[in-house]
This record gives C-alpha cells, structure tokens and sequence, in this order.
C-alpha cells in the first residue's frame, strides 16, 4: 500500500522486513534483517540508555524481535547498585545463553563498567562494552569481521590481555575505540566461536565530559505517532548523567562519571519533537538530576530549564524523576506550586527525594549532604505548596553499624513525614566503596535486616493507604499505559464481549488506576475516583478524553 505521499507506509516497510528477513538498506552490517532485544536492569536513566541503544540498532537497519522470535542480537544493558542487580544480570545471560546459544550477547551499563572481565567469563558473552564507550554498543552488536570500518587516524588504540577476555582500552581525548581495533579478537566474526572468549570495551568513565548516546531516540519518539503500538507511554529523556556525591555506600560515582549535562538547546529540541509526535507525558531522568547545568558554560540550573519548557512549549506533563534534598530548592517548589495546581497539571505533582536514613548519626557515616532536620524541612515545603503530591522515598535498611536505636529513629522521622511510598531496599556492599570496609567491620545480621524492612513495610502501607483513600470521590488526571499484552502486539487482549474492562493508566500524583472501559495508550483522562484497589485506584472516566495525538 501506498501513502498519500506516495512513500511506501513505515510500518508496512517494516513487518515486509520482518517478514522477508532480507536486508532493504545498503547500509546495513549485517546482509539481512537482523532482530534484535534489549533488555534494561535499573532505574530511569538506564532505561532511557536502552531506549537511545535501540534506536542505534534501529538505525543501522536491525528490527525488534517479535515476541515469539528468538533474537539474533540480545542487549543486556546493566545495573549494578547491589549484589542482587549483578546476580540478576548474571542470571538472565545464562538464560539467554541456554534458550537461544546462537544470539549474540552484548552485555553494557553500570555492571559492564565495575566488573568487565567478570562478564566476559560467562558462557555465550560476545561484548562487554561498559558505560565509557556505550555510544558504540550498536555498532559493535551487528558488526561482522568483512563489514568493520578501519581504524580512524590519530586515534591510538592499545589491546591488552586480560584473564577472560581481549580488553581494548581508549588511549586518546576522545576516548573513542574503531571496532576495526578488535577484528582481531576469536569472537570478532559473523557467529561467536564455540569456547571463545568476549571481548571488552571499557575505558577511564570520569574522562568523558559529555553525553555520547541520543538524548530521546527518535524511534521512541516516532512509535508514539501510533500510540496503540507504543512501547511505552511515559518515555524517560535522559538530561543528565553522572554524578559528583562520594557517599560510602554507592559504586555509581565509579560507573558513571562525574555530573554531565545534556545542553539546554538539545534538551528542548527533543521536548518539541516528543510534542510533534503526539506524547503526552515526559520524564525527565538524570543519575544526580538537580544537578543539571552546573557543569554547562555558562552554569545553568535545573528550575530554569523546567521554567523554559513550561514557557516555550505546550508539554502536555512533565515528570521529574528523582532529586536529591537539597537541589528542591525554593524555586523547583513554586514551579511545582505554579504549574500543579490544574485540572490538567503540566507539571507532575510527585516528588522523589531520596531519604537513606532517618538517623542523623547513619546519614553522616553514609557522607549524605543533608540532615534529618533539612530533609524535613524540604518536604513540609512541597507539602505546603502541592497538598495532593505523591512524595517518595528511597531507604537503605541495614547500613553496617545500624544500631536498633538509630533504627528507631528513622522509623520515628520517616512516620512523622509526609511520605506516601518509599522504596525500601537492604544495604548491599559494593567492591571498591568505603561502605565495603564497614561491612567487613561491622554487618548487620541479614534476619535484622528482614525484619526491620518488614516494619517500615508496614508503616508505608498504613501511610499509602490513607494517601490514596483520600481521593475518594475526588477527579484525578491521568494517562493510559501500555497494557503487557499491547507491549507484545496483541492489542488489549481483550474481547469486547469481556464484561469487566479495564485501562491501566497513571495519575499525575503516582497512584496506579484502572478505569472501567478498554482506552487506547497515551491519552490524558479526567479520571472519576471510585475506590481501592490492591494497590491503587479504581475509576471510571468523568467526561470527554483529551489527547493531542
């Protein structure tokens, strides 16, 4: 079929390529039409580098996998904030390895950065390309040994054995490695060699001064001109990266680098072309995001950024994700004061301030910036500003030395918050962090650890359910998700014969509803509040959908 325009349809180029498997791009690396998954471990920031890693492949002309395909090319994209985000990396290639031994794994992220060659040695690995050359996974994913490009001039490049693996290593500024570099490498070829060992691309992350990856991908931006194929709804714009804190308990300042920012003209560009593509929600991530444009000349800050989008676009909603206590400065609050307060907010009304501890003697052994009294202080002021916000928290159970006493304490301040949700999560050492040591000298016992989560488990659940009781009867804004079923092709997976219907969507506020009736992704509701349910709100819609679409 044939557009208006007379230009073949997108998205029937595409299934015929699915279809055909045969490679219509010149250009393409690999001969035929290769499918491929990535697959993301972590948080926003990450899951917007998978997002900038698979519009690569998409544009050196590889396909999505369908969800019954096996991939030629598997992305395993990394965290590695705990023991357990490693343990499940881990376990995930062997899956991949097992059910589908001819993929090509290429294993990037937070992982891949601390522990290349801890990687490299599991069976069916054939890259490990860590944070500081991530711009290069796609190229690496579907290059062959007759397609590499040569290696660039003035680009000196060093190879070093390692116990499992060839390691190349950047030597020049740019820190930029050919892939023509490592043709020489036994899994360097169209199919990895039975037994041979991967190859690892890594390099000095606190050299890098820039963002190298796309800021939105324009495949993301493109699936939402068709909402009903969108692969998700709120898609995440990484502006910021990095970050300049040294508390004793983290390992990202060593896998990511110092703060960068991505340039406010860039910032906005990406913002118009999320609006010309009909998106109705954007989440602005970043590893330190309040930290955005201190590094930029001349230095920037993050209110002013937010003031300029609010002012010079028409966003339908902005979401910020999480930023630390001290960068909700006056001025982010009255933003989230003045552009909240809506039938329609444009600016979400959540805040996630990461908390850790509620004990001043465990935040100053954790080197946090901030005192109970100047956390506190920060959420009665978003409180007062926006009475209706979802406020959030993340808090470490466990750090070593966490006396009962300073447990108790924390309880105590976090009970007298108004907090509606905390991620609770247990301390985990980290190679080459203080917090290692401390571990070493003084652990927590791991049944301690249990059971104090178990309690501040409970206590959220008290405070969460009151929050969201409280909209009983009241109308909140939301927007539709992407349901499981419709992520993988199949529509809503429901009949319109199905007598209870319904649409997962998103309140402004990060409560999760479900409306009676079957409604399309990507679509702002005024959504009627008419009860509980397990862990959200049931609704039904009060009156016409808005949708820029």
């Amino acid at each position: 079929m044939v557009a208006k325009s007379g230009r073949v349809v997108d998205w029937q180029v595409n299934r015929f390529r699915r279809w055909y498997r045969g490679c219509l791009s010149p250009d393409c690396y690999t001969g035929r039409v290769t499918g491929y998954h990535v697959e993301n471990f972590g948080c926003r920031a990450s899951q917007a580098d998978g997002d900038a890693i698979s519009a690569g492949l998409e544009a050196l002309g590889a396909c999505p996998a369908e969800a019954a395909a096996a991939p030629d090319v598997v992305v395993v994209n990394t965290c590695s904030v705990t023991a357990e985000a490693d343990r499940d990396a881990r376990a995930y290639i062997r899956r991949v390895q097992r059910g589908n031994p001819r993929a090509r794994i290429v294993v990037t992220g937070c992982y891949a950065q601390r522990a290349p060659d801890e990687i490299a040695a599991l069976p069916g690995v054939f890259a490990v390309v860590g944070n500081s050359h991530k711009s290069q996974v796609a190229s690496i994913a579907l290059s062959s040994v007759e397609h590499l490009p040569a290696t660039l001039p003035g680009q000196p490049d060093g190879v070093v054995e390692c116990q499992n693996s060839r390691v190349a290593m950047a030597t020049s500024a740019s820190h930029f490695v050919p892939v023509g570099s490592l043709a020489s490498a036994p899994s360097f070829g169209r199919e990895r060699l039975l037994g041979a060992p991967a190859f690892v691309l890594a390099g000095d992350i606190f050299a890098h001064s820039d963002f190298e990856l796309p800021s939105l991908p324009s495949s993301a931006i493109e699936r939402l001109a068709e909402s009903s194929a969108a692969h998700r709804t709120r898609p995440a714009l990484k502006i910021q990266d990095g970050c300049g804190n040294r508390c004793t308990f983290c390992i990202i300042p060593s896998t990511r680098g110092n703060s960068r920012s991505l340039p406010k003209p860039q910032v906005l560009d990406s913002v118009a072309q999320f609006i010309a593509a009909g998106g109705q929600e954007l989440v602005l991530s970043g590893i330190n995001l309040g930290r955005w444009g201190r590094d930029l000349v001349p230095r920037l800050r993050f209110e002013d950024l937010l003031a300029e989008i609010f002012e010079t676009t028409a966003l339908p909603r902005l979401r910020i994700s999480s930023v630390e206590p001290m960068d909700w400065t006056d001025g982010l609050i009255a933003l989230l004061c003045r552009y909240g307060q809506s039938e329609y907010p444009r600016l979400a009304r959540h805040a996630h301030v990461p908390l850790q501890s509620g004990s001043d003697a465990v935040l100053r052994r954790m080197h946090r910036r901030y005192r109970p009294w100047h956390y506190a202080e920060r959420l009665a002021k978003i409180r007062s500003a926006c009475p209706d916000a979802a406020i959030g928290a993340d808090v470490m159970v466990g750090f070593p030395g966490e006396t009962e006493e300073e447990f108790r304490e924390s309880c105590d301040f976090i009970a007298a918050q108004p907090l509606t949700y905390l991620h609770i999560f247990p301390f985990s050492a980290r190679p080459g962090t203080p917090g290692w040591d401390l571990h070493r000298l003084n652990p927590v016992p791991p049944a301690v650890v249990r059971e104090r989560m178990t309690a501040l488990s409970d206590l959220i659940q008290q405070k969460n359910l009151a929050f969201r009781s409280s909209f009983i009867g009241k109308q909140l804004s939301a927007v539709t998700l992407v349901s499981p079923k419709q992520k993988s092709g199949s529509g809503s997976g429901l009949s319109p014969r199905t007598p209870t219907m319904t649409t997962a969507a998103m309140t402004d506020n990060f409560i999760s509803v479900e409306i009676a009736g079957n409604l399309p992704p990507n679509l702002l509701v005024p959504a009627q509040i008419s009860g509980l349910t397990p862990n959200g709100l049931s609704t039904t819609i009060a009156r016409e959908i808005r949708s820029i679409a």
